[in-house]
């Protein structure tokens, strides 16, 4: 493997890194738009066609395999927007540091691998030979 390979995967995962640690605000979930209807015979969301009242904005995401839902103000619904949206941008960079991560680790088992093969040719070994233990019981 070519060491220049390995500089270069160094120095992603250096940028990655870097840019996990660079986060701001974040949180998991999909924020739903909502209109409902009230259900009074008179009400102007009663009428066919009409979407209802609304909008109100919920929070939606899994927690130990339940869905939970919470209300966002809609003076809040941008900075949510800006932290579900900053949640996927580490998601998506903490899987790009793990693939990073494996490749260097591959890449640098790759040269090690390499650095044997040539002991072997030349009848070296990189690692000091380890006495035998004595096959002799200890007990009395």
């Amino acid at each position: 493997m070519d060491t220049r390979t390995i500089e270069s995967l160094e120095s992603k995962q250096a940028e990655l890194r870097e840019a996990i640690s660079r986060g701001a605000d974040m949180r998991p979930g999909s924020l739903v738009e909502r209109y409902r209807r009230c259900g009074k015979q008179g009400c102007h969301c009663a009428g066919e066609g009409e979407r209802g009242h609304g909008p109100s904005w919920s929070l939606t995401r899994e927690v130990v395999g339940k869905t939970v839902t919470k209300v966002i103000p809609p003076d809040a619904v941008d900075a949510t927007q800006a932290q579900i949206a900053e949640h996927r941008r580490f998601r998506a960079t903490v899987h790009e540091l793990v693939e990073t991560s494996e490749r260097l680790c591959e890449a640098r088992l790759m040269q090690d691998g390499a650095a044997s093969d040539e002991a072997e040719k030349k009848g070296t070994s990189e690692r000091p030979s380890r006495r035998k233990s004595s096959r002799r019981s200890t007990r009395s």
